[in-house]
């Protein structure tokens, strides 16, 4: 540190970019241990930066990346998105239902790319903007689920008219994305998911995670 700069500024850039290099987020005192202050100034840190919605805390108290940062960057939105429609397209057009990418804002799972399929003839309406709690739909729940699976290990979800009737959600989660928590999944007229659409859906999250990288 020199006298043009300053301590707290760069304590906070610090906590940012400890988080950003976690998929699981941290806790007060991890932090505390990897900055070498005290577990009152990590708590400031952290409370200031949750104003600002650069960072949050789950349910649990672990610290992440919140997606403030993304939005600090007017064009970070666009570029996911932009990554992720190859994946989405692909998806929507093999499954014949509306494909999305889904990301984690505080408790809530945020659409934040959304891709219909263009030879049905009905398909659900699901809309980039879209928000709904995260242990609510298959979006939602295939991040929860990945918390508590260990790291790296596929998976997938499905729901069955939990956000809209008669509609059903299969969804995986993005894995090895640094600082980012998210899911790739499909959701369709039907009572029951088809069997080849889960592991499609791993696949997808894949393909999108690889492009995020």
């Amino acid at each position: 540190m020199t006298a043009e700069t300053s301590q707290t500024l760069d304590r906070g850039l610090r906590v940012l970019k400890l988080l950003a290099d976690t998929d699981h987020g941290l806790t007060v005192t991890e932090l505390s241990n990897k900055l070498g202050v005290n577990r009152t100034v990590v708590y400031r840190l952290l409370a200031t930066l949750e104003q600002h919605a650069l960072v949050r805390r789950d349910l649990g108290g672990r610290a992440r990346v919140g997606l403030g940062v993304l939005r600090l960057g007017r064009q970070v939105h666009p570029l996911v998105r932009e990554a992720a429609l190859p994946a989405l397209r692909s998806l929507a057009e093999d499954i014949g239902a509306t494909a999305h990418l889904t990301l984690v804002d505080g408790a809530d799972a945020l659409a934040v790319a959304v891709v219909e399929p263009t030879w049905t003839d009905y398909h659900v309406a699901y809309r980039a903007g879209f928000r709904h709690p995260l242990d609510r739909g298959a979006a939602g729940k295939a991040i929860l689920a990945a918390r508590a699976r260990p790291v790296g290990e596929p998976g997938y979800t499905l729901t069955h008219g939990e956000l809209e009737a008669g509609a059903s959600g299969a969804a995986a989660p993005l894995l090895g994305v640094t600082g980012v928590e998210g899911s790739v999944g499909v959701v369709m007229l039907a009572d029951a998911v088809p069997e080849r659409v889960g592991p499609r859906v791993v696949d997808a999250a894949r393909e999108v995670a690889e492009a995020l990288r």
